[in-house]
């Protein structure tokens, strides 16, 4: 399995972004899909994350409200919408496939998400 994220970008401050991730390979339904970020100086933080099987979302309590995840089974792909976007959002973007219990995580490449004030 591979991960594709794409989607970042230049937005000002109050402005939206969609990011995608999209895995090629074989899913397995166990697995959970997330979001992280990591800005400069910074440890890489949980966002989100979302169930492939029954779809159970999960927030950080810093983008609740103005982040959403969802997936489409069909395109074997996982969105990030982000609203009210604020110059503390400014990071670098991963999406990662993974199921803790299983000891299992795999990573997609990041993509830079620049919020200007």
């Amino acid at each position: 399995v591979q991960l594709q994220a794409s989607g970042g970008g230049l937005v000002q401050a109050g402005g939206s972004l969609r990011l995608s991730c999209a895995a090629s390979g074989r899913i397995v339904s166990s697995y959970v899909m997330g979001w992280f970020r990591q800005a400069p100086g910074k440890e890489r933080e949980f966002l989100a994350g979302i169930r492939w099987f029954g779809g159970r979302t999960d927030y950080a309590d810093s983008v609740k409200g103005r982040f959403t995840i969802s997936r489409d089974n069909a395109k074997n792909t996982v969105y990030l919408q982000m609203n009210s976007l604020k110059p503390e959002d400014t990071a670098v973007y991963y999406c990662k496939s993974y199921n803790d219990a299983l000891g299992y995580a795999l990573w997609g490449q990041g993509t830079q998400v620049t919020v200007s004030s």
